[in-house]
C-alpha cells in the first residue's frame, strides 16, 4: 500500500544534524509547530555541505509571529521562509525552513492546488523530523499519499499511455521544475530519479494501483514485459481534461510563484547571511555579515552586497 511505503520512508531515522534544526526551529516557533519535514538535495546526497531544506507545519500563522503583517501574507501566499544556522561542534551548518500550515499544506499536495511547488517535492523521499502528535503523523503521511497520485495522475495524462516509471518521475520533476521559473538541465532531473530508482518505481506502481482502485484509470505492465513499464488508460475525455487543466494551470502556477518571489524579498528572514554566504561560495571568499548589518540589512547590508558585485568578487 502506498500510505505504508510513505510512512516507513517518513519515520527513517533522522540524522543529528536535521534533529538539531528541528530542535531550533521548535525552540523558535514553540507549540506552533505541528511537524517538521526534512528534503531536497542535502537529504538525497547525505551531506551537510550546502543549505540543509525544511518545511515546518504549523497550526496558526498568527501563532507563529509577532508580526501580524507575516501572519497575512504568509496566509495569503505560503509559505514565509527563513534562513537559520545552527551550530554543530565546530561546524556551522547552514539551513532554510517555509512555514505553512497544517490544512495549506494537504491542499497543496492534492490534485486541486495551484501550487505544484509541494506535490513535486513532497512526492520525493522526505524524512519527518519532528511531529507533535499521532494526529500529525496521520495528517503529514495522507498529504504525502495525495502528493505521489497527483504526480502520477497529471503526469499519467501528458505522457503516452504506454511508458516506463522514469519517465513518470522525470517528466514530473521537468513540469514542477518549470512553474517555478527555472529549466534544471536534464541530468539534474534525471539524478534526482536515478538517487533511488527502486523507491520511485515502488511508489509509481502503488499510486497507480491506489489510482485504479479509486477508478480514475486501469493499467497493467506493458506487452513489451520491460521491468518498469506500464500500459495506462484513462477515459478519452479525463485526458483531455487533465491535459487541458494542466495547460491552464502551468503559467498561473509561474505566475503565482513569481509573485511569491517578490513577497519572499519582504519576508525571508535574517536573508542577509545567507545571500553573503551565497556570493562568498561563488567567490571563493569568506562573507560574514557585522551585527549592525544583521540588524539593519536593508540600510547597511545591501550597500556591502552592491560593492562586492561592483568589485567583481562575484564570478
Amino acid at each position: 500500500m502506498l500510505s505504508e511505503i510513505l510512512t516507513e520512508e517518513l519515520n527513517r531515522p533522522v540524522p543529528e544534524t536535521a534533529r538539531a534544526f528541528a530542535n531550533e526551529i521548535c525552540r523558535r516557533h514553540g507549540s506552533a509547530v505541528a511537524a517538521v519535514l526534512f528534503y531536497g538535495s542535502c537529504l538525497r546526497k547525505q551531506t551537510t555541505e550546502g543549505v540543509l531544506d525544511f518545511y515546518v507545519l504549523v497550526d496558526s500563522y498568527r501563532a507563529v509571529f509577532a508580526s501580524p503583517l507575516f501572519a497575512v501574507l504568509n496566509a495569503i501566499l505560503p509559505p514565509n521562509v527563513f534562513y537559520l544556522e545552527v551550530q554543530i561542534g565546530q561546524q556551522t551548518v547552514r539551513g532554510k525552513y517555509a512555514v505553512i500550515s497544517m490544512p495549506a499544506f494537504a491542499h497543496a499536495a492534492s490534485l486541486r492546488s495551484l501550487y505544484a511547488i509541494i506535490w513535486g517535492r513532497f512526492c520525493q523521499p522526505t524524512l519527518l523530523v519532528y511531529s507533535r502528535d499521532e494526529a500529525c503523523r496521520t495528517t503529514v503521511v495522507g498529504a504525502f499519499v495525495e502528493a505521489a497520485l497527483t504526480m502520477a495522475t497529471r503526469m499519467t495524462a501528458l505522457l503516452p499511455a504506454r511508458f516506463q516509471t522514469a519517465e513518470l518521475w522525470q517528466r514530473g520533476f521537468q513540469e514542477t521544475y518549470r512553474t517555478e521559473l527555472r529549466a534544471e538541465k536534464p541530468d539534474t532531473i534525471q539524478a534526482i530519479y536515478e538517487a533511488a530508482p527502486e523507491r520511485y518505481d515502488r511508489v509509481a506502481e502503488e499510486a497507480l494501483h491506489e489510482l485504479e482502485r479509486r477508478g480514475k484509470l486501469s493499467f497493467c505492465a506493458s506487452e513489451s514485459g520491460q521491468a518498469g513499464e506500464w500500459q495506462v488508460s484513462l477515459l478519452s475525455r479525463e485526458r483531455r481534461w487533465l491535459q487541458w487543466d494542466w495547460k491552464m494551470r502551468r503559467p498561473l502556477a509561474k505566475g503565482r510563484y513569481a509573485v511569491w518571489l517578490l513577497k519572499s524579498a519582504l519576508t525571508f528572514g535574517d536573508w542577509l547571511p545567507y545571500v553573503l554566504w551565497k556570493i562568498g561560495r561563488h567567490a571563493g571568499v569568506a562573507l560574514k555579515p557585522t551585527e549592525r548589518q544583521r540588524r539593519h540589512p536593508f540600510l547597511l547590508g545591501g550597500p556591502a552586497i552592491l560593492k562586492l558585485l561592483v568589485q567583481r568578487n562575484l564570478r
